[in-house]
């Protein structure tokens, strides 16, 4: 993915969804050619000239401060996320850096720990990796979602399940927020590693099988996501309102561990305990060794 064009469609997506009253501007009288701000708009509300904002749309980075991308940054009312994300993308393009990206990632495991954690865990978890790999989980957590231990390691993977298998479609109740939300994860994955080759393949292989996917990663949102509530229509049990937090590895902050809890008392925790008990019936938890990530 090539960051110049990166930062070019992030600052044309985020300006076309600002209208100048929305910016607290008073916009000119007449037709607008473009949807929300223009670029001088945003020039002129982030203080730089129209010179500068437009080498900074075009990609041209080089020695732009971080007060100037601030700036930028609250003139197009940015988020935390978002902001972080616009960093990312302005970080230096030199050849080393370009070198360095291209490097294949080192492989992430699971510390022993955190499989005791799983094991321990009375409701669904799944620890996830780069690109929305799923690197481990326990009993619950594939049986909530899939069987990812039993698959190819290539396939074990949040966003290939969701815009690649038709059980995904019955699964999410909202399978349209659900695409958007991880679309917008794997966007700001790729803001910190644009180059990592399996991304890449990843995107591809998803943009040729996926209309929706096309779409959505056009839009150029980001997000990261902590917590919140999935809701699901599971096949066994029916459906399912789960809250989930997201806990970062403090060794690895590119592997994080999800986990999925129902209200006390409510249908969804009588469903969840139906399934618990078919899964420990009928299946026997992953070791290490099935679960675990081979080598880049």
């Amino acid at each position: 993915m090539d960051r110049s064009s990166e930062i070019r469609e992030f600052l044309r997506t985020r300006r076309a969804r600002i209208t100048p009253e929305q910016a607290g501007l008073t916009p000119h009288a007449g037709p607008r050619r473009v949807p929300g701000l223009r670029r001088e708009e945003v020039a002129q509300l982030a203080g730089v000239s129209v010179d500068y904002y437009i080498r900074l749309e075009r990609g041209r980075t080089q020695g732009v401060s971080e007060a100037v991308l601030d700036a930028v940054a609250r003139a197009l009312q940015l988020d935390d996320t978002e902001r972080a994300h616009l960093f990312d993308l302005a970080q230096p393009t030199t050849a080393a850096a370009r070198a360095r990206r291209k490097r294949p990632l080192a492989p992430q495991r699971v510390r022993p720990a955190l499989y005791r954690a799983l094991d321990a865990l009375s409701v669904p978890a799944v620890v996830q990796g780069r690109r929305l790999d799923v690197l481990a989980a326990n009993r619950l957590g594939y049986a909530l979602f899939a069987d990812f231990a039993s698959r190819p390691h290539r396939d074990r993977n949040f966003a290939r399940f969701v815009f690649l298998d038709q059980a995904a479609l019955s699964l999410y109740t909202d399978w349209e927020r659900v695409a958007r939300d991880t679309v917008a994860s794997l966007r700001l994955y790729a803001g910190r590693h644009a180059g990592d080759p399996q991304l890449t393949e990843l995107i591809g292989e998803l943009s040729l099988h996926s209309d929706t996917f096309r779409r959505l990663w056009a839009d150029h949102d980001v997000r990261a996501h902590t917590t919140g509530t999935k809701r699901l229509h599971h096949p066994l049990v029916g459906d399912l309102a789960l809250d989930y937090v997201v806990l970062a590895a403090e060794d690895d902050p590119e592997q994080s561990l999800a986990i999925y809890t129902p209200e006390p008392a409510s249908p969804s925790a009588e469903a969840l305990g139906i399934l618990a008990s078919w899964t420990s019936t009928t299946t026997a938890a992953p070791t290490p060794e099935q679960t675990r990530t081979p080598p880049s």
